[in-house]
């Protein structure tokens, strides 16, 4: 049997439970396992699973699970742990939705917790689901259950026409007050309920119902359609780990470094650059914890505005983060990339000190107060 696994998050990793499933079912097969979605990229490393789950490119789980249908994969597993029962069911059914070839998909979701369990999300692999279920000691979900608890509380997109134009509402489940929004990898609020609705109006966002709405992440977001959106609550990572630097520089060639403004773009990509130039606190954070990793530093541009979006951040020795006043951070990064990176995301020099100093002088000729806040390898 052909079997696939499509490997979600980075708490599934964490947990020791992805590695435990792949074993499991090589018992009733020959298994490939693939990452959907991008954040559990930095857990496959720090487990030192890279060469067990494929992690070479970059898919939604929905396309993950696609492409194993297409490749001849007779079960495909979608295995998560979500921060509760109910996000991750209302995860797996969103999937299953978005799949294009509605295959015979088995999730296994929240395997380390007592409401753990597996849903067979289609008929015909019920008698497998069952078999995995007593094996794993988890118990079976119906879809039906799934999918009318989610239609209950609302959480698939509303309609509706204003003299503006037309509004759309996506109703979140499973929040917990004080909780970061995610919308395609960008803090676009905070709830302040249990209860968020967040509301478009003609792509852009509005207004969270619940929640308290960032206008700085929705204007770094831009319009979205709020239907097929990448939408989280809460941590990226939760769990504490020992993060494990899979790469050490070489400095035997010219100096190559980035400039990165968005968290949600690729930043796995940089990894055999020599520096980047970051800006923002919450895209510092996360590119400094993940570049740690391949022992690339950054200069971080902040403003002090962060909204703790990992547990625990690690950046690289050498790098360097620099605070501005509140709302200058944009205002210097574009400024860098205008007048150092001359409008391109790349640039070769000679020397990196040489170009902190540099960004340090275009600071001083903008008048704009900064402090340097950490230079050494202790957490961001």
């Amino acid at each position: 049997m052909k079997i696939g696994v499509v490997v979600h998050g980075p708490h599934i990793v964490d947990s020791g439970y992805a590695k435990k499933i792949i074993e499991l079912l090589e018992h009733y097969g020959e298994v490939k396992a693939r990452l959907g979605g991008t954040m559990g990229r930095t857990a496959v490393y720090d487990a030192h699973l890279e060469e067990v789950i494929d992690i070479s490119t970059k898919r939604l789980p929905s396309a993950s699970v696609d492409k194993f249908s297409h490749e001849g994969c007779e079960i495909i597993f979608l295995i998560n742990y979500g921060k509760s029962n109910i996000t991750g069911h209302a995860f797996g059914y969103k999937v299953f939705k978005r799949s294009l070839t509605k295959p015979a998909l088995i999730q296994i979701e929240r395997p380390g917790e007592k409401d753990g369990s597996v849903v067979p999300w289609r008929k015909s692999v019920r008698v497998m689901a069952n078999e995995i279920a007593k094996a794993m000691d988890l118990k079976v979900v119906n879809p039906d259950i799934i999918m009318q608890e989610i239609f209950l509380k609302g959480t698939d997109c509303g309609h509706e026409s204003t003299s503006k134009g037309t509004k759309t509402y996506r109703k979140l489940v499973g929040v917990s007050p004080d909780e970061n929004i995610f919308l395609n990898g960008i803090v676009i609020g905070k709830s302040t309920d249990e209860e968020v609705i967040l509301a478009a109006e003609d792509g852009i966002i509005v207004e969270i119902k619940g929640g308290k709405i960032k206008d700085h992440g929705v204007e770094k977001l831009g319009p979205v359609d709020l239907e097929k959106a990448i939408v989280k609550t809460g941590l990226l990572r939760r769990s504490e780990v020992n993060p494990r630097i899979v790469k050490f520089r070489n400095n035997n060639h010219n100096l190559k470094i980035a400039f990165l403004n968005h968290a949600a773009e690729d930043i796995y990509g940089l990894k055999n650059v020599d520096m980047v130039v970051t800006v923002g606190d919450d895209t510092t954070l996360v590119a400094a914890d993940i570049l740690y990793r391949f022992d690339v530093p950054i200069i971080g541009i902040t403003d002090g505005d962060l909204d703790c979006v990992v547990q625990n951040g690690f950046k690289s020795n050498g790098s360097m983060i620099i605070e501005l006043e509140n709302g200058w951070d944009d205002i210097i990064g574009q400024k860098i990339f205008y007048e150092l990176f001359y409008g391109k995301e790349t640039l070769e020099i000679t020397s990196i000190e040489n170009f902190k100093k540099e960004i340090l002088q275009l600071i001083n000729n903008t008048a704009a107060r900064y402090h340097i806040k950490e230079t050494d390898s202790s957490g961001v």
